[in-house]
């Protein structure tokens, strides 16, 4: 299904005029480029590759993390792999531009007249455009500097060499994202580092014309089409950081230093004004938040590789960063489950089974070094001593400014709207208060204005629902963002938003936090409320009392009669059984039962959803492009002036 008139016509009321004028000149400059060849790519001769890891590095690899990379080696050079839920058993010579999801192909043509976000024409465009990331080649390319078995030097090298022979500049479909061409540039230069000690890597890189051929024309698109205004997030942190170190590692061409300096600028600007004072990711979606920490701290180290200074900013936003993430994880290290999530990564070269945030706590322990209440982060990755390796630490740099770090744990995170309370028996709940809208836009952000997530021991007992999809779908899109598919409140089957509607370029409900206290008292407390919603008000107040082990949730609608619907969504692992506006539930953890009772409120009528699909209800994506049945429990009434509904959740034991 394609792009609608209606998508464009709001996207471009939420632009200014230096955007418009941008993407008026991209337009200009796509046109001329479609009528001539593209040009040949400078001579170059002499060129060297100097950016390698230290001598030792790879000794510093723990064994088990070594031990799961090269079983996730080994299964790629078998030719198996799962992208997005869906298996693929074609790696060992893959079809570059074939979807295995819906068995389509992408046309051939010039990159721009793709319409790739037609998933009847092009097929499941994340699942063509993940497999080009090249980050099973950087899998192969640890595994071979590991292990000094060629083989998998020797099978990187024939997809490269195929890659690059059925994908020449700008014809088809994975010449149109310049986020894709960013971290597919990221993804060479770490072939080419872990490659090195294998013979035939310069014939593969700096002696091959081909290979040359690709790196520029790579960045001459990036320094081309720039994502400029609304679509500046996490597109841009991929496109800059990629293109900065293509231009420090590959920097062999007439225009590297300028690429690399125009670079290094917009990731300084867009890693500010991607985030938070308190260092969360201004689009409020967790996954971007990671996304967008991996790929600065691939980009330092490569200015820590190449001697390229790097502004003291860059540094410190992605300390604060990575504190953030400290504080926000559950018991389990596990983040909130906010906003979309697409499985998106900077750099892999990890096995399966390797945690992504304990990594990210492990990599930002070892560059800037852990405060003391910090969680304790188990487990090893691969990564880890691989970025520390070329990253300079914090402390002993000397265009680091001094900076004072929390002395406490933080819980209240007012710039993002985020609020964790925690409690007895590992209880972690998050309170959403969010200003939903990044920049112009409303970005990756969900329709969940007072949302609450509750987990206990890591597990989801009210659970975010996922992402799922974004092309393709629209009424799954619709579902797993909307008002509904949260635990919060609906009116009149409206999502929150002002301007009415719920699609992307729409300005989600202004919401403020009232009040938050987390000092630690035998009752935590939390407020807000929204006015997404005409002529309405929503008002939310959670309390978590230690000493009962109890969450209580009580909301206020204030505004004319209006249809209500009271969503609470159960995580996958939790069993409900639901009597009136009384539901227990029960679970497994570590073979341990265990169980809750949720007191839901009397003046609303509840009945419990499962695995419904049309329309949808009843939901949980643990992960993009996969989902599986949950139990929702949703109460209705109607609600006529100032109405209060009150919701108690207590844990046994």
């Amino acid at each position: 299904m394609g792009t609608t008139p209606g998508w464009y016509l709001r996207r471009l009321s939420r632009m200014g005029p230096r955007e418009v004028g941008g993407r008026a000149g991209d337009a200009v400059r796509r046109r001329q480029w479609r009528r001539s060849a593209p040009p040949d790519c400078p001579s170059v001769t002499g060129a060297r590759f100097t950016a390698v890891l230290p001598a030792g590095t790879i000794a510093t690899v723990s064994p088990d993390a070594a031990k799961r990379l090269i079983a996730e080696a080994d299964r790629l050079m078998d030719g198996h792999a799962e992208y997005f839920g869906v298996a693929r058993d074609d790696l060992a010579d893959p079809d570059w531009w074939y979807d295995p999801k819906t068995g389509r192909r992408a046309p051939v043509g010039y990159a721009f007249d793709v319409p790739y976000r037609d998933e009847d024409a092009v097929g499941d465009i994340k699942q063509i455009w993940e497999l080009s990331r090249h980050q099973h080649l950087t899998v192969l390319a640890a595994a071979y500097a590991i292990t000094g078995n060629e083989r998998y030097a020797e099978r990187v090298a024939e997809h490269l060499r195929s890659w690059w022979e059925v994908n020449p500049p700008l014809r088809g479909v994975h010449w149109v994202s310049g986020i894709e061409l960013g971290i597919r540039l990221l993804s060479w230069v770490w072939i080419r580092r872990l490659l090195d000690g294998w013979p035939g890597v310069t014939g593969l890189f700096e002696d091959n014309p081909v290979a040359l051929n690709q790196i520029w024309h790579h960045q001459r698109w990036l320094a081309a089409f720039p994502s400029r205004g609304s679509s500046a997030n996490n597109h841009i942190i991929a496109e800059a950081a990629g293109q900065f170190a293509a231009a420090c590692a590959f920097g062999w061409f007439p225009a590297s230093a300028r690429w690399r300096a125009d670079a290094l600028r917009s990731l300084e600007r867009h890693l500010r004004s991607n985030t938070f004072g308190s260092g969360l990711n201004r689009e409020l979606a967790t996954e971007y938040h990671g996304l967008v920490l991996e790929l600065g701290l691939a980009a330092v180290a490569e200015a820590d590789a190449a001697g390229v200074p790097v502004p003291a900013p860059v540094r410190l936003v992605l300390l604060r960063m990575t504190d953030a993430l400290a504080a926000v994880v559950d018991n389990r290290l596990r983040p909130p489950r906010q906003g979309d999530a697409d499985d998106g990564h900077g750099l892999v070269v990890d096995g399966a089974g390797t945690d992504r945030w304990a990594s990210l706590l492990a990599t930002g322990d070892a560059v800037f070094g852990r405060l003391d209440w910090w969680p304790a982060v188990s487990g090893t990755d691969v990564r880890t001593p691989l970025l520390a390796s070329l990253v300079r630490p914090y402390a002993k740099n000397g265009t680091a400014p001094a900076v004072i770090r929390p002395a406490s744990r933080p819980d209240h995170f007012a710039d993002a709207g985020m609020t964790i309370l925690r409690g007895p028996g590992e209880i972690w709940c998050r309170c959403d208060g969010g200003p939903h809208g990044f920049l112009s836009i409303a970005a990756h952000a969900h329709a969940d204005a007072l949302s609450v997530e509750v987990r206990h021991d890591g597990v989801d007992v009210l659970a975010d629902p996922g992402t799922f999809c974004y092309h393709g779908q629209p009424e799954w899109r619709q579902y797993f963002r909307s008002t509904l598919g949260h635990n919060t409140l609906q009116l009149d089957g409206s999502d929150q938003s002002v301007s009415g509607g719920p699609f992307l370029w729409t300005r989600h409900a202004r919401s403020r936090v009232l009040a938050a206290d987390t000092s630690g008292a035998s009752v935590a407390r939390w407020s807000a409320q929204h006015d997404g919603y005409q002529r309405s008000v929503h008002r939310r107040r959670v309390e978590l009392t230690a000493a009962a082990a109890e969450l209580r949730v009580i909301d206020e609608v204030r505004g004319p009669r209006r249809d209500v619907r009271l969503a609470f969504h159960l995580g996958p692992a939790i069993a409900a059984d639901l009597v009136g506006n009384r539901a227990v539930l029960t679970w497994t953890r570590d073979g341990e039962e265990r169980s809750a009772v949720l007191e839901l409120p009397g003046q609303l009528s509840w009945r419990a959803h499962r695995g419904e699909s049309d329309p949808p209800l009843g939901w949980y994506s643990a992960g993009f492009g996969r989902k599986e049945p949950t139990t929702t429990l949703v109460g209705t009434c109607f609600a006529d002036g100032a109405q209060g509904f009150t919701t108690v959740l207590k844990f046994r034991g």
